[in-house]
């Protein structure tokens, strides 16, 4: 074996998501297992999403020690840290990678890393195995990685340049890992399977608060021809009620859209789905070929219900046409998904409000809240830096972690949420019950508008 590859998320360790029973397959290192096997590298694969943690340390006790490739993000950092201090204790080689560890090199590299991976990770790794066998001097020659010399310096070699041709790869390594685990989970759960798949790579919008860590502010789309086999292909072999169309943007391109559909058409595949994109991205004829398509939800970072605080997050997108957006979805029969955040930089009452009126008036389907969080590496968190307050060590903790200083209470945030369920609930029923609620939110939100973080 050349190389394990992992990725540390285990989801009996994950209560939030047991209660919601939606996973899907890393992607990101079945494409890697793809890439590799093709070249004719000898990979292995642990999918630790239905395994368990001792399982896996116990593999890596027992060896034999290869090279160890671990897949890492903020949310999985502790046991990704786990991982590799209890491989590297065991004589394996350990290649961490994915969106968080290149912003953390030090750290990870004092856990027991040989190798930090940053940015898009196929050539590279297809460079770095055998160079790893090799002196320091091969590795500074392997672009795109972060490593520490023998003396105690770290190196951050030349940046690597992003795949040209995503059609050139082949499809993720799916038949490796048991995916009608994943379809039986959602079948028990929801009534209806479904499989994950991506059209295209990057965002190249400027977000303050988002990452580009793994392919920057970038855009890459596969060929219509390639991604209408493989969704023939997923279809045919897995039979999924429904697919998880995984693009940060999924009608960034409005000319593959359409072209996609009538590919899918002419060809006689029609599988429901659903995908994220952006209010401006919308039109009614986009709308209308996401129905043909047979969309069932779109899924739009709305954010925030005032403009200033868009425009402090630089979303390039107005309150106006995220509404615009619903009711053109909703004119076409397809459900909305809306993305909130609270506690944005420099967001006051009247900004909460703003956003409970825009959801009032929009009624989504269903709207998912999260207070903001910095993400290192990215605006936002450069913004708010001097005044972030880490509430643990940082092995154990994520970047959801911190604190901002200043900024107003978990509790006041709590009475947000509640205010505008209230208030959603009260649109939607017209029950006179949800007056009070929502004077209890009001109240509540006015009692805690003195808490703030220290």
């Amino acid at each position: 074996m050349d190389l394990l590859l992992t990725h540390g998320y285990f989801l009996e360790e994950d209560r939030k998501e047991r209660a919601i029973m939606k996973p899907y397959p890393p992607l990101g290192i079945l494409y890697l297992s793809s890439h590799l096997r093709r070249r004719g590298f000898d990979v292995e694969l642990y999918d630790s999403t239905f395994g368990s943690r001792h399982e896996l340390l116990e593999i890596l006790e027992k060896g034999p020690p290869s090279v160890l490739g671990i897949a890492a993000n903020l949310m999985t950092r502790a046991a990704a840290l786990e991982l590799t201090a209890a491989a590297s204790a065991s004589g394996w080689t350990v290649v961490v990678g994915g969106p968080e560890p290149a912003n953390y090199p030090g750290e990870y590299l004092d856990a027991g890393a040989r190798v930090v991976v940053e940015g898009e990770a196929e050539v590279t790794l297809e460079e770095l195995l055998p160079a790893l066998a090799s002196a320091d001097s091969a590795l500074e020659r392997v672009p795109g990685i972060i490593f520490r010399r023998d003396g105690g310096a770290i190196v951050r070699t030349a940046g690597r340049v992003l795949l040209p041709d995503l059609d050139a790869q082949p499809w993720p390594d799916r038949e490796r890992i048991r995916v009608d685990r994943y379809l039986d989970v959602w079948r028990r759960h929801h009534g209806q399977g479904s499989v994950s798949v991506i059209t295209a790579r990057g965002c190249p919008y400027h977000c303050r608060w988002c990452s580009h860590s793994t392919f920057g502010k970038t855009h890459r789309r596969r060929s219509v021809a390639s991604v209408v086999a493989e969704v023939e292909w997923i279809a045919d072999r897995y039979h999924p009620e429904m697919l998880w169309i995984a693009d940060d943007v999924f009608t960034i391109q409005h000319a593959w859209i359409f072209e996609y559909a009538a590919e899918m058409k002419r060809r006689g595949i029609a599988i429901p789905f659903e995908c994220i994109t952006r209010a401006d991205r919308l039109n009614a004829r986009i709308a209308g070929a996401l129905a043909e398509l047979g969309c069932f939800r779109v899924w739009l970072g709305s954010e925030s219900g005032s403009q200033r605080i868009l425009d402090a997050m630089q979303r390039g997108v107005r309150v106006e046409q995220v509404r615009e957006a619903v009711g053109l979805c909703r004119a076409h029969g397809i459900q909305v998904g809306m993305f909130l955040m609270w506690g944005y930089e420099g967001e006051e009452m009247a900004d909460i409000e703003a956003t409970v009126r825009h959801v009032r008036e929009c009624l989504p389907d269903v709207f998912l809240t999260t207070v903001s969080y910095p993400i290192k590496g990215t605006p936002y968190y450069e913004q708010v830096r001097p005044k972030l307050v880490s509430l643990g060590p940082w092995a154990a903790s994520t970047d959801r972690d911190f604190r901002i200083a200043g900024r107003h209470s978990r509790r006041y945030y709590s009475f947000a949420d509640r205010l505008l369920q209230s208030e959603v609930a009260l649109a939607r029923s017209g029950e006179p019950r949800w007056h009070a609620e929502i004077e209890a939110a009001r109240r509540g939100l006015e009692e805690s508008s003195s808490e703030v973080e220290a």
